[in-house]
This record gives C-alpha cells, structure tokens and sequence, in this order.
C-alpha cells in the first residue's frame, strides 16, 4: 500500500499558508480558481496523447479529443483567432515552437532587450533563441523609457532579420502593432508578438490587440489570464509561409501546419491533458462578466498604484503604466533591486529584482523591481488600498536595514491580508 508524502504535503500547506497571508506583487503571479486547481488534479495526467484531436498517436483518446477541442475553441472565441494550439508546456516552449517551424539554424531574429524589459526566448545570448538564432535588438529611449518605433525600423532595415519579436516581461506600455507590421513587411520579415503578461488585458479588449497585424501570437496562460501554468500559439488568420517550406507533397504548408509541427514533434511529446482541460476552465472564466470586472479593476489598481509610487519620490521608467506592471529605478533611493527584494520578503512582500534599462549593476543585482497587481486584484484589492501598498512597500525600503520596522511591516501585513480571501473574486467568477 502507498503510504501519503506527508512530508511533501507538509510544504504544500506551508507554501498556500506563506501565499495567503503575504502580499504578493511579482507582475507574472496570479492565484487560480478552485475549478482551475480541480482539473488540474484530475486522471487527464494519465492519458499519452501524442497528435492533435482526432490526429493521434495512441488509442482511447475520445475523451481528451473532446476537451482539448473544447479548450482550442473557446481560446479562439476570446481571442478573436482563427487558429491555436493549446499544447505548449509554457511561453518559453510556445516561443521555441514557432522558432523551430519558421526558422533554420543561424537565421537573424530582433528582439527586445532583456535588459530593457525583453524575454529570454526573444534572444538573449544564454538562451536558446540566442545560442540557435542570430540575435540583435532594439530597445527604450534613455530620456522617455518608450520604444521609438523608427529606431526600431533602422535597425531592422540594418539587420534584415527573418523574424521580429515584439512584447516584454516588465514593459509598462501598450505596443504599436500596426507600425512593427509595416516594418515586417518592409524587411521581407514575419512579426510575432508574445504578449504573454497583458494577454488578458488584451483578450477584454483594454489594450491594442496584436491578432490582425501580427503574423503569430503567443502567450503563457497563469498571468494577467489566471489560467494553469502553460503557454499558447495562435493567428488571426491562417496563411501559406512566406519562406518556401513545403509539404512531403510538394505543396507550400500551411503557417498552422508548420506551426503544429513546430509543437509536435518538434520540441514536445505528449501533451498534458490535466493542464489543457485546466486552460479550458481559465478560457471560459475569462469569457466571463466577471472577468471583465476584474481585469478592468487590474488595469485601475496599477495605474493608481503607480501614482502612489510617482507621488513619493520613486521613478517608474517610462512614467506610468498602461497594463498590469510597472518596473521601478531605485538608484534614486539608494538601494538595489537585490537589497529591495530581500528586505521586503522579510515583511511578506513578494516582488521581484529586476534589471532597469542602461543598469549599471549585474543582473544578479540590479537596480530595479518590478511590480505587479494581478494576484492582489485577484483576492480583492481595488484603488482604496493602492495607497497602502505602496505605503508600506516605502516604508520597507526606506527602512531596509532596520529588522524591527521590516517585524512591524509583516505584521501588518499578516493582519490586512487576513481580510482578503485567497480566492475571493476568482471564485465568483468560475461560478458565473
């Protein structure tokens, strides 16, 4: 007889205890809904399901056919796409996929700076999109922290890369589609946009929406989306590939085909049923009225919050926000991103150091902190309570070498948070 882990559930418990009575702020976090966590936990992990629904590799997958279509569906309806797969483990593997079908070996790619807000997958040299691909980016003015669209161009015009990569992990501002399409087309380039953090702001139609002028879109699914952890390819519309690859027929594929190809074989086997009937949960949540609420009240939290912020001396780059996050320069407050982060770990505040575009300081260090409302939103948090985050959060950098404030900070925040539900608002809205 199996006896229970009682160790490994011991932790479980601890880490659902250290993230409900903390403050959790890291932009790229969200807290699931109990129908979320259901099917994830569900005997779909036992299912091999290698293919596609109704294209498969193994017998008696009738019934994971049916949830993965359903799941492929309802992610068209809110995205407004004509085509998905739903099979990527993450958005780095969603990334790798779409590499791998539309490019060869050696190939240029530009991509958005890590250091200025990019992603790993969009180029970075100890990745594989760096170590496979050749690489050159374009990033934020030094004066406005924005992108400069026809700086963008020159580059691209200089490089002549085979694929553009536009969105970013800890960039404030909504992105201008139409104007990187027409630099696609003026390279001879295709234009992938990874909006993996906004998706869901994007999704409810609250930011520019890549689907019509982006030749693929891909994005993880647990952040502004509040799904499981996975990742998603889509287009708005399906088109023959622009660089030749053909069929075993001879035929010019499909950009969907290639595409599938790129997931499977290409970089992954079987697909996990458990998380795809779970993204089918969080689709269907995000369809919802309730959602709609919710991801407005992201949207309102973070603009306020960075107004509390702006009023107390700090420097968000770029000024503001337009989504769910802002990426905050401390060198004006004398203290690391490193030292920022640890010091407010202490007081159960969870954010993440984070590199500042021109960071003088290694990555490992850095000057900055990102931050993010989508988790607090979640459990309820609405502008009321922006001015108290940032109060707090000030009142831990401004205090970060003295351990009886940062005991005092925590306690406080044990105690607020206790009035605020894990699952409060995601529970309304799977009920819905």
């Amino acid at each position: 007889m199996i006896r229970p882990d009682e160790r490994i559930f011991e932790l479980i418990d601890k880490e659902q205890e250290r993230q409900t009575r903390g403050l959790e702020l890291i932009a790229s976090e969200n807290f699931v809904s109990p129908y979320v966590l259901q099917a994830m936990g569900t005997v779909l992990t036992n299912k091999y399901a290698e293919g596609l629904p109704h294209k498969r590799y193994y017998g008696g997958c009738e019934v994971v056919d049916e949830i993965e279509s359903l799941a492929i569906e309802r992610a068209k309806e809110l995205f407004r796409a004509e085509w998905v797969n739903v099979q990527p483990h993450s958005g780095a593997q969603a990334n790798a996929a779409v590499m791998l079908a539309v490019l060869e070996a050696g190939d240029k790619i530009l991509g958005f700076d890590l250091s200025h807000g990019g992603h790993l997958t969009h180029g970075s040299p100890v990745n594989f999109s760096g170590k496979l691909y050749k690489a050159s980016f374009y990033g934020v003015e030094k004066e406005t922290g924005v992108i400069d669209y026809n700086k963008v161009e020159a580059t691209a015009k200089k490089e002549l890369p085979k694929l553009i990569i536009c969105g970013a992990s800890a960039y404030s501002r909504d992105w201008d589609y139409v104007a990187l399409r027409q630099i696609a087309d003026k390279v001879g380039a295709l234009l992938l946009a990874d909006i993996s953090h906004p998706s869901g702001l994007i999704a409810r139609g609250l930011l520019n929406d890549p689907m019509k002028h982006c030749h693929i879109v891909t994005t993880t699914t647990h952040k502004t989306l509040r799904g499981p952890r996975g990742g998603m390819i889509m287009i708005g519309e399906d088109f023959e590939n622009p660089f030749g690859k053909t069929n075993p027929k001879g035929k010019l594929r499909m950009m969907s085909e290639l595409l599938d190809s790129g997931v499977f074989p290409g970089t992954q086997g079987g697909p996990l049923e458990h998380i795809i009937a779970a993204k089918a949960v969080a689709y269907r949540e995000a369809l919802s009225d309730e959602y709609m609420h919710y991801i407005l009240q992201v949207k309102k939290n973070a603009d306020l919050l960075a107004d509390m912020f702006l009023e107390r001396g700090y420097q968000i780059i770029s000024g503001g926000t337009d989504n769910h996050l802002m990426l905050i320069d401390l060198r004006n407050k004398g203290i690391t991103g490193k030292e920022a982060e640890n010091a407010l770990i202490k007081a159960d505040i969870t954010v993440n150091k984070n590199m500042v575009p021109f960071d003088d300081k290694s990555p490992m260090v850095t000057s900055g902190i990102r931050i993010g409302v989508p988790a607090i939103t979640t459990r309820g948090m609405k502008e009321q309570d922006m001015a108290r985050v940032a109060e707090l959060i000030d009142k831990v950098l401004t205090n970060h070498t003295n351990e009886a404030i940062i005991a005092q900070v925590k306690n406080e925040v044990n105690e607020w948070m206790s009035h605020f539900p894990l699952f409060a608002q995601v529970e309304e809205v799977a009920m819905a």
